[in-house]
Parts: C-alpha cells; structure tokens; sequence
C-alpha cells in the first residue's frame, strides 16, 4: 500500500539516506512500521523478532535486518521529516478513500477540528506540568497538537510541543480562510486570534469560559421548538487587548441544554447566520477528534518508546499515524463491518503469514477452509472476531 516512489521522493527531498552505508530510509520505515504493528517494546524486540524475516525480507523489500544499535542510531539520526513526508503523501494519495463529503455538502465549507493530546514518558525529555516527585525524578510528556478535517478520520496536521507548552500556541501556526470552519475547546479561547479569524472570513465555534467578561448587546428571538434544547441566543461584546490599547469584538453565545447528558453549554462563535441549534451541532461532532486520540493510545504503542531522544519519540509517533491510516484505508474498503480493534489485532497476530488481506476478511471462513492446516487456528478466532 505505501508506493516505493513515495519513499525515494521523500528520501531524496529531506536527504534521509546522506551518509548511510547500508540501513537505508526504505528499511529504517519498514523497521519502525514493524515495530508498530507488532507492538514492540523495546530495541532488541524488535531487532530479535526481525530475524524470523530472513526468508520473506524480498517480499516487502527490506534490504537489511537491523542490530539493535543501528536502529538506536537511525532513530537519533535520521531527520523525522522523512517520515513526515510519507504520512503526508500517503493522505494525499488515499484522501479519496477516506474522505466523506456530506458535512462540505450541507454547510459548503470545510469543517476542521483541533485539539492535543498528551503522552506521558518516563524521562523528562520533554517539560512536563506537575509537582516534583518525593523520589526526585521527574516524568516528561510530549503533546501532540493535531488538526483533522470532520469528513477525514485521520490528521491532517500535527505539531509537536512539550508537554508544558499551552494549547492556544496552535493557534499560531494556523492559516485561517474563509472557506473554513474551526471547531475547538475552550483551552482555546484567546481574542485575538478570534479577530484574526473574523478578518480572515473564518468561522469557529467553541466554549465560553466561566469566567469571562463580555456585555450583552443584542438578545435573539429564539424559535419555539420543542426538541432544539436552545435556551438562549444573544449577541456579546467582548474587549480585545492589543498592544498598548484595547478594542471591541462583536461575538454570539448560545445556551444549549443537552436532555441526553443533562447538561448546559455555552457557546461561543462568530456564525451570525446559522441557527443557533447548528452551532451545537457543530460543537458535537468535536467529538471525532477524542475518538481518534484514544484510537490511537488504545491501539499502538505509544506508551514505551525506543529512544530516549525527541527525534526518536517523533519518529514513531508518525509511524504510529501511518500504520493507523493503512488501516483506515483497509477499514474503508472492507464490505463487512469489522472493528478497528480487531483488524488491528488481526494484523498484528497474521503480520508473517502469506495471507490476502482484503479478501480474508471478506469471506474468512471461506478462505480458510481452503487449508486443513488452519481450521483449528478459525476455531480459536471465531470467538474473538466473528
């Protein structure tokens, strides 16, 4: 699924094989993807659990086994925007597999949520948040600030920071439009980014914070409908600090009361033409975004890590995306409903047998059978997966 001329296009633009003898960029990922889809732990699993690939290297073109030093090394060394580069490039190439075009098509504008998450580690690498340990060591963490398009299940973007750092730094690094829609937390609200957004043409939609200050300009006829939840819809002034003056910022705020949680939200947008039940709507499905985090946390290994560099940690960070598009792709593809869990379980536990995929999980009992050999294997996954 990944095109060898990705490889060598990438490899070339970000000279991930300068100065290399033997352990080119093409091993180094086919290595580190290995390391994902077994779940490795450690440098020596997965220098020891490569050496059974000594008689299948030529069919997915590894050119040479790892020790467990090279691959230390190669994670140190080897620039991480190689495999940046391929991640990138592989969304591109399947965008049109994973995309899912109904939200553009309602609100003809692309809607994109953001948020971070944090990896804890066991070194302070990374600048952590939190008091000092009675031992005295302290743990590091690294937060993955990410930004996916609502119709795509994987990131479009990804920032690395410490875990320190806080989360509206993002919003530097955006370039808003006016064909967009941000959806975000409230860990996000900062004024003057939300100006920006308004000169820019850019909608958002978020939390108002507790304790903000604003003055309310202009109360809004909400409509009587019974199953809306809006309980309020009212336009505010909030002050804006720049520089060595302050301005003024026109903004909406909905009150929204959710019967399913039993719960009340305020929030916060420069959307004056969508009715106030949408702005919640679009608030909801920042959901998305946690379901892909834990998706991510809950299915590879990111939580030991083969280096005790940044480089390395980056490295398999976006080994850990690719591998989860891979099978975002498969996942897509598939007629039958399979969890995403279990096609990874699956993966991982047939990772060495010759085996095809696509059709497999299709029709497995039919495809197994075909094997005297494995039927008893069928009997111990039927229970785990049909």
């Amino acid at each position: 699924m990944i095109d060898s001329g990705i490889i060598a296009r990438n490899s070339k633009r970000h000279k991930a094989d300068h100065y290399v003898k033997r352990f080119m960029a093409k091993d180094h990922l086919i290595s580190m993807l290995f390391c994902v889809f077994a779940k490795c732990s450690s440098l020596r699993e997965v220098a020891g659990a490569m050496l059974g690939l000594s008689g299948k290297t030529r069919h997915f073109q590894l050119g040479h086994i790892p020790y467990r030093s090279t691959l230390s090394d190669a994670n140190k060394r080897r620039s991480v925007d190689f495999f940046s580069g391929v991640y990138h490039d592989l969304l591109r190439e399947y965008q049109h597999v994973i995309s899912d075009t109904r939200f553009k098509a309602v609100l003809n504008k692309q809607v994109e949520i953001f948020d971070s998450t944090v990896i804890s580690l066991f070194q302070d690498i990374l600048k952590c948040v939190g008091r000092t340990p009675s031992n005295g060591k302290r743990k590091g963490g690294i937060k993955v600030h990410t930004v996916i398009n609502v119709d795509e299940p994987v990131p479009k973007m990804v920032w690395f920071t410490s875990a320190a750092t806080h989360d509206h730094a993002l919003l530097k690094k955006l370039s808003p439009d006016d064909n967009t829609i941000y959806v975000f937390d409230k860990g996000y609200n900062d004024y003057k980014a939300f100006k920006l957004f308004g000169k820019k043409g850019a909608g958002f939609v978020t939390r108002i914070k507790d304790d903000a200050v604003y003055k309310v300009e202009q109360e809004l006829h909400v409509e009587e409908c019974i199953h809306s939840g809006v309980l309020e819809d009212t336009i505010i002034e909030v002050t804006v600090k720049e520089g060595d003056g302050q301005g003024k910022l026109m903004l909406r705020k909905v009150v929204f009361y959710d019967r399913v949680l039993k719960r009340k939200f305020e929030f916060l947008t420069n959307l004056f033409d969508l009715r106030p039940d949408m702005i919640a709507a679009l608030y909801k499905i920042r959901w998305q975004i946690e379901l892909l985090f834990r998706q991510l946390k809950g299915n590879f290994p990111l939580k030991y890590f083969l280096g005790d560099n940044e480089n390395a940690i980056k490295i398999q960070i976006y080994c850990a995306l690719i591998v989860n598009l891979l099978l975002t792709v498969v996942q897509k593809r598939l007629k039958r409903p399979w969890a995403f869990s279990n096609l990874v379980s699956f993966c991982r536990i047939h990772l060495f047998n010759y085996l095809h995929l696509m059709r497999f999980l299709e029709n497995p009992e039919r495809d197994w059978q075909r094997d005297d050999k494995n039927l008893e294997m069928l009997t111990l996954f039927r229970g785990a997966y049909f």
